[in-house]
């Protein structure tokens, strides 16, 4: 591929989280999308005309020979369907996450680009922001000296009463607190610490069903919860560290900082695992009055850049090298969360089959739209 060409991207899945990829991926000049599906025409139709692309049927998209990289931005039930047609249509593979509602099927996903020499790319992108880059170098740069602890808490009362149009499948497989909020916890965990170990925890289910808010399409429709919705346990990383991890749909309210990593030289706070920016504050010395102290943002990409790691992908295949937000990292982190239910079920601890490469970090002193 010629390196100033723009890789082509097409989109599939048109709804509330597809807003955020089409925006910023104008921000890389390495990328361009030239087309959106949804099996709902209409909501293709009003992306289209919104951002100036075309819409099409998923079987046109894929059938495109000048699209290289869909990004599948369908329910989480649908992400290895997708993802295989992409694959097969010959083309790369970016998913909102998770990889897919089990491991199994994730498995399927990468086995299938391995022997296609084609690539897997999956959300979260957030541990690319700059205020967790920022805190990735700063453990890197050894101010905590090394890393033995922490906590990551993901807490609130679950999306149905106050944003989403669309609620259901929030408590439905591959739904949960843990497949839609740990998720960017424990990436972002991945790409400070490495690979993890095992799990050791409980999870549990608050209550039968749930009320959809004034905001659905279906304003107070009763959501059966099919899935746990408060997770509570333990990582331990190859490093030593060992991690403390809440995600729950089931808290009203608390005053837990997102993520807190405790070294032998000191403490950082790392910032929402959910959002790109800051803040990020350290707290480093011998006293036991230690203060903390805020930090400045070392990196670039602090606003909503969702749709990152698709352009640091498509990159990368320009390029030869390994992208950022891979198939093998979704998998991991797929399996850490899975280690979560199986933890609880058989009340032991569970070591963890796959591993990962650390993602590489991003260079300080990038300009805005660069990635290398």
């Amino acid at each position: 591929m010629e390196m100033d060409r723009k890789t082509k991207i097409g989109i599939i899945g048109c709804g509330q989280i597809s807003d955020a990829y089409f925006k910023a991926l104008t921000a890389f000049d390495n990328v361009e999308i030239t087309a959106c599906a949804d099996l709902n025409m209409e909501a293709a139709t009003a992306k289209s005309e919104t951002y100036r692309i075309k819409a099409v049927t998923v079987d046109e998209l894929l059938a495109d020979p000048e699209i290289t990289i869909v990004v599948n931005l369908t329910v989480p039930e649908a992400h290895a369907e997708v993802a295989v047609k992409t694959l097969r249509a010959g083309k790369h593979a970016y998913a909102e996450k998770p990889l897919a509602v089990s491991a199994s099927d994730a498995r399927r996903v990468l086995e299938l680009a391995a022997g296609k020499k084609l690539r897997v790319g999956c959300a979260p992108d957030t541990f690319l922001g700059g205020g967790q880059q920022t805190s990735r170098k700063l453990i890197d740069d050894g101010w905590i000296g090394r890393p033995v602890a922490g906590t990551a808490f993901f807490m609130g009362y679950g999306p149905e009463r106050y944003y989403h149009q669309t609620p259901a499948f929030f408590y439905k497989t591959g739904g949960g607190p843990m497949f839609d909020l740990g998720v960017y916890s424990i990436t972002a965990l991945v790409s400070l610490l490495g690979p993890a170990k095992g799990v050791s925890a409980i999870v549990s289910k608050g209550f039968e069903y749930r009320i959809a808010g004034p905001q659905s399409l279906k304003p107070y429709e009763k959501l059966p919860v099919e899935v746990p919705t408060h997770y509570s346990g333990s990582i331990e990383f190859h490093t030593g560290a060992v991690i403390t991890l809440v995600a729950s749909f089931d808290v009203w309210a608390h005053q837990h900082k997102p993520i807190e990593i405790y070294g032998t030289h000191g403490s950082i706070e790392v910032p929402n695992p959910n959002t790109f920016g800051g803040p990020v504050r350290l707290a480093v010395g011998d006293q036991p009055d230690v203060e903390w102290s805020d930090c400045p943002v070392t990196h670039q990409y602090t606003g909503n850049m969702r749709g990152l790691g698709v352009a640091d992908m498509a990159k990368a295949i320009a390029t030869g090298r390994q992208h950022r937000a891979s198939g093998k990292l979704a998998f991991h982190v797929l399996e850490i969360m899975e280690a979560f239910e199986k933890s609880s079920r058989t009340g032991q601890y569970v070591e963890l089959q796959s591993s990962c490469d650390r993602p590489a970090p991003l260079p300080v002193g990038l300009r805005f739209g660069e990635l290398d």
